[in-house]
């Protein structure tokens, strides 16, 4: 008391509980500001999306693959999405063509989470990252 610290019980299951006398209010500030600091260091994983259309050209296809490789790098997962209109779900397998050329363009750094599935007018897959080992850093010569 005369020092203003409290008598915080560690671990109250062991035999014999575990106490210790500190400055409780300022363990709960460390505490908290150490719980703060991880959450400002983690990334959290996303799902990016990217929609298209069976009769997608060409070059709209290859923007769509270069957005879609830079959310990989990122880090983040994709969801690759072909939606049908009218008459085109009639030709379900240009869909399923296109989001399998998709995959295999992305094959060297994400892999297929999900094939293609077909729900209701919309044909999607999920890809994700593979993992990426950081690069070893060279050990520094003393001189």
């Amino acid at each position: 008391m005369e020092r203003d610290l409290d008598l915080v019980m560690i671990s109250p299951v062991a035999k014999p509980p575990v106490c210790k006398i500190m400055d409780y209010g300022k363990f709960r500030f460390e505490q908290a500001k150490r719980e703060k600091e991880a959450k400002k260091n983690q990334h959290v994983i996303e799902v990016k999306e990217i929609r298209m259309s069976p009769s997608i050209g060409e070059n709209d296809f290859m923007v769509k693959l270069r957005n879609g490789q830079k959310f990989l790098q990122e880090g983040n997962r994709l969801k690759v999405t072909v939606r049908f209109r009218g008459r085109e779900m009639a030709h379900t397998d240009l869909g399923r063509n296109l989001l399998e050329r998709f995959a295999a363009e992305c094959e060297d750094i994400a892999k297929l989470d999900k094939g293609a599935k077909l729900e209701g007018r919309l044909m999607t897959e999920f890809l994700s990252p593979k993992a990426q080992t950081p690069p070893k850093k060279q050990p520094q010569k003393q001189e």
